[in-house]
């Protein structure tokens, strides 16, 4: 059964660099990069899609299994952490 990913690369696609992922629908996103989703048949479909995007020489940020019915476009949380002064933070020892 085929499972649907989401996989994020530091990369603008041009046409001939997305005719390489055939079946994969690429978003560009102004911040460089470009989010691929599509499905791909099994393990080994998704280990020759790596060596593809590898063998490129692509930079990949993110490969997420996408489940049913879960938004295709959803960004994943990024938690930033601030750098604080222990004198000002209450709970430091």
């Amino acid at each position: 059964m085929s499972e649907q990913y989401r996989i994020r690369l530091k990369a603008h696609f041009s046409a001939t660099l997305a005719s390489y992922f055939e079946g994969f629908s690429p978003q560009q996103v102004e911040n460089g990069e470009t989010i691929l989703t599509g499905k791909v048949a099994d393990q080994a479909a998704l280990h020759g899609l790596l060596a593809l995007i590898r063998d490129l020489g692509i930079p990949l940020l993110e490969v997420k299994q996408i489940q049913p019915g879960a938004s295709l476009l959803e960004k994943p949380v990024v938690k930033l952490l601030r750098h604080h002064n222990k004198s000002n933070c209450p709970n430091s020892i």
